[in-house]
C-alpha cells in the first residue's frame, strides 16, 4: 500500500489546480450588469458599450475644474476658458488617444442631437451651453529628427491631423527652435546672445563666445545633445526642451491650457524616474502645473489621461481604429534610467494591476517642505533653495585638471569674471549635466562646453531685479577699495600652509 506522502506532487498540482478565469468575478459588466465584459479594468469588468463613458468620464473630472480661470459659484457651471486650447501631438498612443477624445467631447458633436434624423444643437443655437469652450483648438508637433539625423514625420502628422479632426489647427515646432534666436525673437523674448556652459567644471560657468560655425541652431542642438554625459542626461534633456518649447508656443497660439497625452502609466514612471534623478522638489509638476513667463498669464498644463492606463488607451484606440503613428525613438534610449524603470513597472503591473495608480496618488501626496526659491532657468520648475550648500555637505567629487588650482593673477578685470550656471539650476538640471559615468556618450571628450537653449541664455543675461548676484567662479567682493579673490586650493599648497603646524 502506497502512503499518500508518495504521491506525484506534480500531476496531482496539475489535476487540482484550475484555469486563471479570464474576468476576476463576473464575466459580465460591472455598470450595465447585462452585456459579457470586454475589458478589465483593475479588478472591473467592462463591455464595450460601458467603456466610452468610462473613460469621458475620467478625462472630464480632471479636465473639467481647470477649464475656467476663476471657480463658478452657481451650480450649474459653464466652462468657458480665457484663452485658446494647445494640444501636444507626439504620434505616440497616448497623444493620439487625448486628441480623439478631447476631439469628440470637446470639439465635435459635443452639443448635437439628432430628431428625426435631423441634427441640432442642444437648447437652440443662441442656447450659452453652444458656446465652444476654447475659441481656438491647435494640435502641435515637436520635431526631433534634425538632432539625431532621423527622418521628418511632419507631413506625415500633418496629413493625419488635418484628415481626420475637423475644426484644429496643426502647428509644427522643431527641436533646434529651443537654439535658434530668430524664434525667440518671434516669441518676443528678452534678447539673449548664443551662451554656452563648461561641463568640465561643476560650477558651469558661462560664456557668450561662440563661433559662427556653432552658431547654426542644428548644430547647436546637436553639440548641446553629444555634450551631455549620459544616456539617462539625453533622454532628460530632450523631453525638457520637448515640454519648454510646447509651452512657449502655447503662449504663442494665446492659449490657455496645454494638453499632453501622459497616461495613469507613463505619469507613474516619470514619476519614479524624475525622483530617481533628483527631481523630488517638483514632483508635483510632473502631474499639473502652472508655467508663467514674463508675469504674463499663467498657462495651465493638464494631463487629462492621468487616470487612464496604457491599457485602456490600447482598447479605445483599436476599437476606434486610431492610427498610431508612434513617437520618434533616439538613440540610446533603452539605456537609461527611465527605460528601466519603465520595464519594471510595466512588468510589476502585470501581476498587481494597483501598482501605477497606487504610485501616482501617493506622489500626489506629496508636497516640499520650503517655497521655492524661484524658476531653474533650464526646466523653468520650482527651484529648490540653498541646494547647493546641501549638495556640497553630501557629496564627494574629485575635480580633474589644474585651471582652478592655479592662483588666478593679482590683476582683475571685470569682464573676465564667469557667471556661473550652478546657482540658477534646480538639483535635477545640474545633476543630469555634471553627472558622470563610466560608459559616456561623447565621442569626444574635449567637447565640455555646452550650448545653452535660448530661453536660459536670456535668463542668465537677463536677471529679475532680485536675482542673487553670488554667481561668480572666482567671488569678488569689493569691501572699499579691495578686493577678495577665491580659487580652489591644491594638495601641494595647502600642505605648505600647514606644515608648520604639522607634528613630526
Amino acid at each position: 500500500m502506497v502512503s499518500e506522502s508518495c504521491s506525484n506532487p506534480s500531476v496531482e498540482t496539475e489535476a487540482i489546480m484550475s484555469r486563471r478565469p479570464k474576468y476576476d468575478k463576473s464575466k459580465f459588466c460591472i455598470k450595465c450588469k447585462v452585456n459579457t465584459g470586454a475589458i478589465v479594468v483593475r479588478h472591473a469588468v467592462y463591455c464595450k458599450e460601458c467603456f466610452p463613458t468610462l473613460l469621458s468620464s475620467k478625462v472630464k473630472r480632471i479636465l473639467e475644474p481647470r477649464v475656467n480661470s476663476k471657480p463658478e459659484l452657481s451650480r450649474r457651471k459653464s466652462l468657458k476658458a480665457s484663452g485658446n486650447l494647445l494640444i501636444g501631438f507626439s504620434g505616440g498612443l497616448g497623444s493620439t488617444v487625448l486628441l480623439d477624445l478631447i476631439s469628440k467631447l470637446f470639439i465635435s458633436n459635443r452639443i448635437e442631437i439628432k430628431e428625426d434624423g435631423v441634427t441640432k444643437p442642444r437648447g437652440g443655437k443662441d442656447h450659452p451651453r453652444n458656446e465652444p469652450v476654447w475659441k481656438r483648438v491647435s494640435v502641435c508637433y515637436v520635431e526631433i529628427a534634425a538632432g539625431f539625423l532621423g527622418a521628418t514625420q511632419i507631413d506625415k502628422i500633418q496629413r493625419l491631423v488635418q484628415e481626420k479632426y475637423e475644426g484644429v489647427e496643426f502647428v509644427a515646432v522643431k527641436l533646434e527652435n529651443a537654439f535658434d534666436p530668430s524664434w525667440w525673437d518671434e516669441l518676443g523674448g528678452k534678447a539673449a546672445l548664443n551662451a554656452k556652459a563648461d561641463l568640465a567644471d561643476d560650477d558651469l560657468l558661462v560664456s557668450t563666445i561662440f563661433n559662427r560655425p556653432d552658431s547654426d541652431p542644428v548644430q547647436r542642438l546637436r553639440l548641446y545633445i553629444s555634450a551631455l554625459p549620459t544616456h539617462t542626461a539625453i533622454e532628460s534633456a530632450i523631453r525638457t526642451l520637448i515640454r519648454i518649447l510646447l509651452l512657449y508656443t502655447a503662449r504663442l497660439t494665446r492659449s490657455s491650457h496645454l494638453l499632453l497625452g501622459t497616461s495613469l502609466t507613463s505619469l507613474s514612471i516619470n514619476l519614479i524616474s524624475s525622483i530617481a534623478q533628483g527631481g523630488g522638489f517638483s514632483v508635483r509638476e510632473e502631474a499639473q502645473e502652472e508655467w508663467r513667463s514674463d508675469s504674463k498669464e499663467a498657462i495651465r498644463l493638464i494631463r487629462p489621461l492621468q487616470e487612464i492606463t496604457i491599457k485602456e488607451c490600447a482598447m479605445w484606440a483599436w476599437w476606434n481604429e486610431l492610427p498610431v503613428v508612434g513617437r520618434q525613438r533616439y538613440p540610446g534610449v533603452k539605456q537609461g534610467i527611465g527605460a528601466l524603470t519603465k520595464d519594471f513597472i510595466v512588468g510589476l503591473e502585470r501581476d498587481y494591476p494597483s501598482t501605477v495608480s497606487t504610485i501616482a496618488r501617493t506622489c500626489a501626496k506629496l508636497a516640499p517642505k520650503v517655497e521655492a526659491a524661484g524658476l531653474c532657468i533650464l526646466c523653468e520648475r520650482p527651484l529648490q533653495p540653498d541646494v547647493q550648500e546641501w549638495k556640497a555637505r553630501i557629496s564627494i567629487r574629485a575635480t580633474i585638471g589644474t585651471s582652478l588650482l592655479t592662483p588666478p593673477s593679482n590683476t582683475l578685470d571685470s569682464s573676465s569674471l564667469l557667471k556661473s550656471l550652478t546657482p540658477h539650476l534646480c538639483y535635477s538640471c545640474h545633476t543630469t549635466l555634471v553627472s558622470r559615468n563610466s560608459k559616456g556618450v561623447s565621442g569626444n571628450p574635449a567637447n565640455t562646453w555646452l550650448p545653452l537653449p535660448v530661453w536660459a541664455s536670456a535668463h542668465i543675461q537677463n536677471p529679475s531685479p532680485d536675482a542673487d548676484d553670488i554667481s561668480m567662479q572666482l567671488d569678488a567682493n569689493e569691501a572699499g577699495d579691495e578686493i577678495w579673490l577665491t580659487h580652489k586650493v591644491g594638495p601641494d599648497e595647502t600642505m605648505a600652509v600647514i606644515k608648520e603646524f604639522l607634528l613630526e
